[in-house]
């Protein structure tokens, strides 16, 4: 009888292995020991600290335990409920989890590299990974609860590597994307400042992000969005575009405004005079504004009737309160043309008036051109005289050579354009044409003295002794076949004796010739 009931209870004993996870039940609870059955040979102990919550560990409990060993000696069985939880806890990620899974865990344990987590088993979090920015006090994350997403997993190690930054980066894309999808164009939105650049300014509206462009804070100019915001000013803006793809919106501030140019027209109109501030100047022009957000170029041409401008900075500054007239306004384009001589008289108004054909007047040299000098005879009317009407019996090549910026001249007024602003100057008409006394004993054949005036190409221009400009042509001087011979034997104001050879009155031309004719002594000399 006693060795059939020693087998029948050899029978009810189960057979267990090191590391099997078992089913238990609480039989007792002495002091911070748990007295656990697993329906083995003996009962086994493990300690009331291994629970979650040891107040809540009672008496007909059950729990899941890990064999450890079995101490035959003592008759004591070693359990673990700490080690069965990771074995679970491994046992389902293996089924479960994969990397990219979220777990839930606390971090309980700095070490090298990172924390130690504990997800049910002990994971490993990187410090790179801890947080979604850089931060040098890792202290602060010791004991910290949340969730950690599965990065990697190692089968062969039973280590898991785990990471709170991407499932912080994970919630935030996610907010953000359920933020996006709640916005529409035109909707009111409110932020805080969060940042500032040169080109705009970005704004937090919740779970998001907002760029506030420069160009949208305002319809006026403004240099820098400083000028309007500061960091953390609370605001409200519009929504003025949505990319939802690339999950950006762009935001405006002067949309909660009316656009001032809408009724543009209704405020000014051509030709009207009206008031307004230099607000940038340009090579070409200055912008002036006539109110926030509308703006009007006076370009460079239209700054003065009188003063020769070359950079409208010689004038105007930025801040200078002027008077201007609209000129032209494009309301599509959104342009205004200023200008700001029309509020003084034209001087060409009055100069049909004040000049006429045949005036004798005094002016100043302002500028010497190859074809002749523009005379100022006020300031912002000047005169041409062309090189043809400087002089009546000399070829004038260069006029800067007769004429010096700067200095007064007395001109005669050969005709007035006043439409096309131009007025035709002469100097030589200041005098009667000598021509046709001066030439009146110029026969062919006559010897005459003269000296050399230039030296080209094809001959020498001479001076006579009576004031007229002829040309010995290169053909008509002895020895002489090329403009080196010419140059090697005559020089600039060299005396000459020429005969005349033909006076041309229609062209105003005497044709001259050193043949036959004993040349100067200084030329006869250089040879």
């Amino acid at each position: 009888m006693g060795s059939q009931f020693a087998d029948l209870y050899e029978k009810t004993i189960h057979i267990f292995q090191e590391g099997d996870v078992v089913k238990g039940k609480v039989v007792a609870i002495r002091g911070k020991e748990v007295i656990v059955d697993i329906g083995y040979k003996a009962e086994g102990v493990l300690s009331l600290d291994e629970f979650p919550d040891p107040s809540e560990v009672c008496v007909g409990a059950e729990t899941d335990v890990l064999f450890e060993s079995f101490l035959d000696e003592e008759g004591i069985v070693v359990l673990s409920k700490k080690k069965a939880d990771r074995q679970r806890t491994w046992n389902d990620i293996l089924v479960n989890a994969q990397e990219g899974s979220i777990v839930e865990g606390k971090i309980f344990k700095k070490v090298r590299g990172g924390f130690m987590v504990d997800i049910g088993m002990e994971a490993f979090l990187p410090a790179s990974l801890v947080d979604s920015k850089p931060t040098r006090n890792l202290d602060q994350f010791l004991g910290l609860s949340g969730k950690f997403i599965i990065v990697k997993i190692n089968h062969k190690r039973k280590n898991v590597v785990v990471s709170r930054k991407d499932y912080l980066d994970k919630e935030k894309n996610e907010a953000r994307s359920k933020k996006i999808s709640t916005l529409t164009a035109g909707q009111t939105v409110k932020g805080r400042v969060k940042n500032i650049t040169d080109f705009g300014v970005f704004m937090d509206i919740g779970d998001l992000d907002g760029l506030l462009h420069i160009t949208d804070m305002s319809w006026g100019r403004i240099s820098h969005p400083s000028e309007l915001v500061k960091l953390g000013d609370e605001l409200e803006a519009v929504v003025v575009g949505i990319d939802r793809q690339n999950e950006k919106i762009s935001l405006g501030l002067k949309q909660k405004t009316r656009n001032p140019w809408q009724d543009v027209e209704e405020k000014y109109t051509v030709g009207s005079q009206v008031h307004g501030k230099v607000v940038n100047i340009l090579p070409y022009g200055a912008f002036v504004e006539l109110e926030p957000g509308i703006e009007g170029l006076v370009h460079i041409s239209e700054l003065s009737w009188t003063k020769r401008v070359t950079h409208p900075s010689e004038l105007l500054k930025v801040g200078d309160e002027v008077d201007v007239v609209i000129l032209n306004l494009d309301k599509e384009g959104k342009k205004i043309s200023l200008g700001m001589k029309q509020i003084q008289e034209n001087p060409w108004s009055r100069v049909g008036e004040k000049y006429r054909t045949g005036d004798q007047i005094k002016g100043v040299v302002r500028n010497v051109m190859d074809y002749g000098a523009f005379i100022e005879l006020e300031p912002g009317v000047d005169g041409l005289v062309h090189i043809s009407d400087i002089s009546w019996t000399h070829k004038v090549t260069r006029p800067s050579d007769l004429l010096k910026k700067g200095s007064e001249v007395d001109v005669m007024i050969l005709a007035v354009d006043v439409e096309a602003k131009k007025i035709s100057l002469g100097m030589k008409q200041l005098t009667e044409d000598p021509w046709d006394k001066l030439t009146q004993e110029l026969m062919t054949g006559l010897q005459i003295s003269g000296k050399i005036t230039r030296i080209v190409n094809f001959g020498l221009f001479v001076e006579l002794n009576n004031g007229l400009e002829g040309l010995v042509h290169i053909s008509e001087i002895p020895g002489s076949v090329s403009h080196a011979d010419l140059e090697k034997n005559y020089k600039i104001g060299d005396p000459i004796h020429v005969s005349i050879l033909h006076v041309d009155h229609e062209a105003r031309k005497i044709a001259l010739t050193c043949k036959g004719e004993p040349i100067s002594s200084s030329s006869r000399h250089s040879r």
